[in-house]
């Protein structure tokens, strides 16, 4: 006998930064929720990159709303010191995450979206995806045809230059993790970095001159870098298609540590080595792949409009599919909107507008309903954490 569909309020697929904030939010709103994560342990999206990798905006503007993160305002977090902050920031809200569930399907049968996950049946009245940008990490098809013998990573698997063999290494992609890695790896291998240039940012992010800057830059981020502006739409197509400036390692830090700095694209394969599109040839013992992710929707199965293959939305809302929002994708409405700093101000529009979409009717009995109340099979929330709700702001950006 198939069980049971379970049936909720919101789903948010995605337990990060943006699916945290929004399940945050709601409840602020005494809305319920569900949120959906693949990870065995919230977080651990940023526990799996490379444990140097630290993030690019200080501790001041990374906290989510209503805890702001536990460091010094000045320092720059690691990724597994983010994991752990997202861990901590579910656990004293009580937000209802489920985790090790690999949502497979997404579609709509009438006025419910439904979701499968093994053999989970979960239906919704709202979705919410929140899978962020590293979807599918981007390869290229040649790659296949390099010599058995060099070693291929994606930035998505790399740790540390332990992985390397010995050897020169090839970085294919010069935004800010190729010119990160790159940086890495050059203390122990001879390192060519290929790539158009993406600029860079005109100062060190860890510089006082940065820290003084820091106020205006997050102006930029959220008010001027938008979709409402020509700039920031062409920032948004720029980012989208070439990704974005060196950040922390600029390009002088990359001649210091004697990265071959080369703007050549790598584009082939000659005699089972890398060949740029100069014709020059790459005697490679490794190749670490730098360039993205690709957005992968294709468990979605909606009439979705899609624009540089990202689905069409209005500050998350998709017009044509009431009740369906994105949150968390590469330039959603603003550059902040793919930085922690911007993932509590695009939550609350988003939860505000489930909210007027109002509470689905009631279903049909011995079928677990959600009618703005939390309720099993989420942890309650207790005194301590309603209080945390009350005093907490409604926003932090």
């Amino acid at each position: 006998m198939a069980k049971a569909a379970e049936q909720f309020e919101t789903v948010i697929i995605g337990g990060g930064q943006a699916g945290l904030a929004t399940a945050y939010h709601l409840a602020r709103r005494d809305r319920s929720c569900l949120v959906l994560d693949a990870g065995e342990r919230v977080g651990d999206s940023w526990r799996t990159r490379w444990p140097s990798l630290h993030l690019y905006t200080p501790a001041r503007y990374d906290g989510l709303p209503g805890m702001a993160f536990p460091a010094a305002r000045h320092s720059f977090p690691s990724g597994h010191e983010m994991g752990d902050y997202l861990e901590t920031y579910a656990e004293r809200f009580a937000l209802p995450v489920r985790t090790g569930v690999h949502v497979r399907s997404l579609s709509r049968e009438g006025e419910r979206f439904v979701l499968t996950a093994g053999e989970q049946r979960i239906e919704a009245h709202n979705v919410v995806v929140a899978t962020g940008v590293m979807q599918r990490p981007a390869v290229p098809e040649f790659a296949s045809e390099l010599d058995s013998g060099i070693r291929q990573l994606h930035s998505s698997e790399y740790q540390d230059p332990s992985q390397l063999q010995d050897g020169a290494v090839l970085v294919v992609g010069a935004s800010h993790s190729g010119a990160d890695i790159a940086f890495e790896v050059a203390g122990e291998h001879r390192t060519v970095l290929s790539g158009p240039s993406t600029g860079q940012f005109p100062f060190s992010i860890e510089s006082r001159r940065a820290r003084a800057m820091l106020p205006v830059l997050k102006v930029l981020a959220t008010r001027v870098l938008t979709m409402n502006t020509p700039i920031g739409r062409k920032v948004r197509s720029e980012i989208r298609s070439h990704g974005g400036p060196l950040l922390r390692v600029r390009s002088a830090d990359l001649a210091a540590a004697g990265v071959e700095r080369v703007l050549a694209r790598t584009v082939g394969v000659e005699d089972g080595m890398p060949v740029l599109d100069d014709g020059r040839v790459v005697e490679a013992a490794n190749v670490i792949w730098c360039i993205g992710f690709r957005p992968d929707y294709s468990w979605i199965d909606l009439p979705l409009e899609y624009e540089d293959a990202f689905p069409r939305q209005s500050r998350g809302a998709v017009p044509s599919m009431p009740g369906l929002y994105f949150i968390g994708m590469l330039f959603l409405h603003s550059f902040s909107s793919m930085l922690v700093l911007g993932a509590g101000r695009d939550a609350k529009r988003i939860a505000e507008s489930i909210v007027s979409r109002g509470a689905p009717a009631a279903r049909e009995e011995g079928v677990l309903v959600w009618n703005g109340k939390v309720s099993a099979p989420t942890r309650r929330f207790d005194a301590n954490t309603a209080e945390h709700l009350a005093k907490a702001p409604a926003s932090r950006t």
